[in-house]
């Protein structure tokens, strides 16, 4: 990896997670046409007109070729007769109950979260059978110490919105380890305007254990996201939807950690939804090395006493 990749991703990183799953930033429609980029996603329920739940998301990802010599990449799945990209990505996940201005415990609602995780990933991409492989370890801290209190207390100030009290009963310090597997099929493509595929994802760890399956379609003005033949256009604009029906094992956001069991308040083993259903849908933009999104999720509720959770977000990247 180059000295100067390094400095950009520590400088643009450390704003956010030196002060600072629902991220999904290797799937099919979010593809960019180079071995190299830099991009940075965040997620609000500012944007959805809420506060609660999945309340705030950021991460920052970094992808090239100098990623290849990553030791991490070991534990990732890279099939030799695959064009495969490799990358590193900072994330900061933040969770609240719904009435945040309490300092108490609320119990029959979901408990204070936040999580702050380095994952290594590995996107591989078969273009015989038009299918996309990605893989991704992640290894970081749930509980206090991935600092969701200062992220969103400092962000409040910023939009003179309500400061959240109820921080000190979040989730305890837990170590995160997790490992994901996701499988994209290509099953419709209609010239450049629109395509349908299939996906299956399965997560493994002390954070979240899950399985989903699904199906996504674009339309407008698209790219060849299961082709390594670089496009000719300069300019894309289009629209995906993507729905997935989802069984949950283990959710640590709700749970608590696998190993540190004194969090104040958890959500009980017999309360959690074991299937949920959730829907991304936006807008994506994509002139010469620019790429810019618009996104919004609906999710439905978690845990029995829950509710459905909505939220949104941008990205920004940058090819070069």
């Amino acid at each position: 990896m180059k000295k100067h990749e390094l400095y950009l991703l520590l400088l643009i990183g450390l704003p956010y997670f030196v002060g600072a799953q629902k991220n999904d930033n290797t799937a099919s429609f979010r593809d960019l046409k180079a071995h190299r980029y830099v991009r940075f996603n965040y997620d609000n329920d500012y944007f959805a007109s809420r506060d609660q739940d999945y309340t705030q998301g950021y991460n920052l990802e970094l992808v090239s070729p100098g990623l290849r010599r990553n030791p991490m990449n070991k534990l990732l799945v890279r099939p030799k007769k695959s064009d495969n990209k490799f990358g590193i990505s900072l994330e900061h996940l933040g969770y609240t109950p719904i009435d945040i201005k309490s300092a108490s415990v609320q119990y029959g609602d979901r408990p204070f979260a936040a999580a702050l995780m380095l994952k290594s990933f590995a996107l591989a991409i078969d273009t015989v059978n038009t299918s996309r492989l990605s893989s991704l370890f992640s290894i970081g801290v749930i509980g206090p110490g991935a600092l969701g209190k200062e992220v969103q207390v400092a962000f409040h100030k910023v939009i003179d919105n309500t400061i959240p009290e109820g921080w000190q009963n979040q989730i305890r310090n837990d170590v995160v380890l997790n490992y994901e597997v996701s499988y994209e099929k290509q099953l419709v493509r209609y010239r450049d305007l629109f395509s349908l595929q299939t996906n299956t994802t399965l997560r493994a760890g002390t954070l979240f254990t899950n399985a989903g399956i699904g199906a996504t379609t674009t339309f407008g003005i698209i790219n060849g996201p299961f082709s390594v033949i670089k496009t000719k256009k300069r300019f894309l604009l289009y629209g995906y939807s993507k729905s997935m029906l989802n069984v949950i094992g283990y959710d640590a956001t709700l749970q608590g950690g696998l190993f540190n069991r004194t969090s104040p308040y958890t959500i009980e083993n017999s309360d959690i939804e074991r299937f949920t259903a959730q829907v991304n849908y936006g807008i994506v933009f994509q002139i010469k090395s620019l790429y810019l999104e618009y996104s919004r999720a609906v999710i439905t509720r978690e845990f029995e006493a829950g509710h459905s959770g909505k939220w949104g977000g941008v990205k920004v990247g940058l090819s070069y």
